[in-house]
C-alpha cells in the first residue's frame, strides 16, 4: 500500500479572522495531498446534461482550497461560522491569499494545493 503524502501549509488569518480561530494568527497544518474519503466534501448537483469538469466522488481528489475551507471550519473554527463560511466557501468581505496572489487569480477553491504553500485569510469587514 501507498505512503499517504502530506502537505504543509502556512495558514494565517487577520483582519479580526483570528478571533474565530482560538485568537491564533498563524496555524501550521499538514494536509494529506489527497481528499480522505471520508473527509470529501458532497459536490454540488450538476444538471445532467452538462458534463462536471470535476471528478467523481468516486475518484481520489487533490486536496485543494475548497477542502481547506470545509478543514477549517470542521477542525479549528472555534466561533460563528457564519463570519467565515457562506455555504461551501468563503463569506464576501473575507480576502484570500494563496502565496501573497489574490485567490481569483489562482482559481479559487479549486486550486490544488502544494507542499510549502501560504493560504492567508484577510476579513475587509470590521464591525463596531
Amino acid at each position: 500500500m501507498s505512503t499517504i503524502h502530506h502537505h504543509h501549509l502556512k495558514v494565517e488569518f487577520s483582519g479580526g479572522l483570528e478571533l474565530l480561530f482560538g485568537n491564533q494568527r498563524v496555524h501550521t497544518l499538514s494536509l494529506p495531498a489527497v481528499i480522505p474519503d471520508s473527509e470529501r466534501p458532497s459536490p454540488s448537483p450538476s444538471p445532467p446534461n452538462l458534463k462536471s469538469t470535476s471528478h467523481s466522488t468516486s475518484e481520489s481528489r487533490s486536496t485543494d482550497v475548497t477542502y481547506l475551507i470545509h478543514y477549517l471550519r470542521t477542525h479549528l473554527l472555534t466561533d460563528r461560522p457564519e463570519l467565515f463560511v457562506d455555504g461551501d466557501s468563503i463569506r464576501p468581505g473575507i480576502l484570500v491569499l494563496i502565496n501573497d496572489t489574490d485567490w481569483e487569480l489562482e482559481g479559487e477553491g479549486a486550486y490544488e494545493l502544494k507542499n510549502g504553500d501560504e493560504i492567508v485569510f484577510i476579513s475587509t469587514l470590521h464591525g463596531g
